[in-house]
């Protein structure tokens, strides 16, 4: 267990070093950074969190573990799904964008969300081509459609061809892998 406690907080140390590095380097000339509230993390520990960057994220599960709360890490590594009518957006009806909550992805506008009823937040169509990608998922007897975030590919939820125009797509997304930031 000591190796183990040891071990996370050598990867922590490693994670801190390189966002400073990062910083650095990204402001060599020490002007002061621009904190407006869309491009501040919202998982303060997660260095790989950005909302501008779409640089694809290739990392290691142990990290995963590290950088995310238990409730997303849950759903975003692990697949699980969360009760339905349980999330923050089965039913939301602000305008904005929602993220990834594991990696600030831009996936979703509110423009294209709707009423479900399903449980989970409905979408007809994701933000930009990249946004997410797919991969048949055979679980449970099933055959459905598996919707990986596609900068982390963290699991999002699952897509059907029941849902309305112009698309005829249902994006079921578990709320708890998803950020809303309200259009100001």
């Amino acid at each position: 267990m000591k190796i183990v406690n040891n071990m996370k907080n050598y990867v922590l140390f490693i994670m801190i070093i390189f966002l400073a590095v990062s910083n650095c380097r990204n402001n060599p000339d020490n002007t002061p950074i621009n904190n407006n509230a869309a491009s501040i993390p919202q998982h303060p520990i997660n260095p790989y969190y950005s909302r501008t960057d779409t640089m694809t994220l290739n990392l290691p599960d142990s990290i995963w573990k590290i950088v995310l709360p238990d409730s997303v890490y849950r759903i975003a590594r692990n697949k699980e799904t969360e009760a339905a009518f349980s999330g923050k957006y089965w039913n939301s009806t602000g305008k904005g964008t929602y993220y990834c909550a594991a990696c600030g992805n831009a996936l979703f506008r509110s423009d294209a969300w709707f009423a479900s009823t399903c449980g989970w937040p409905g979408f007809f169509e994701t933000m930009r081509k990249n946004s997410v990608k797919y991969k048949s998922d055979y679980s449970y007897g099933m055959i459905r459609t598996e919707v990986l975030c596609g900068r982390c590919g963290a699991h999002l939820g699952h897509v059907f061809d029941d849902g309305p125009k112009p698309t005829g797509q249902r994006y079921c997304m578990n709320s708890i892998v998803l950020d809303f930031v309200k259009d100001k």
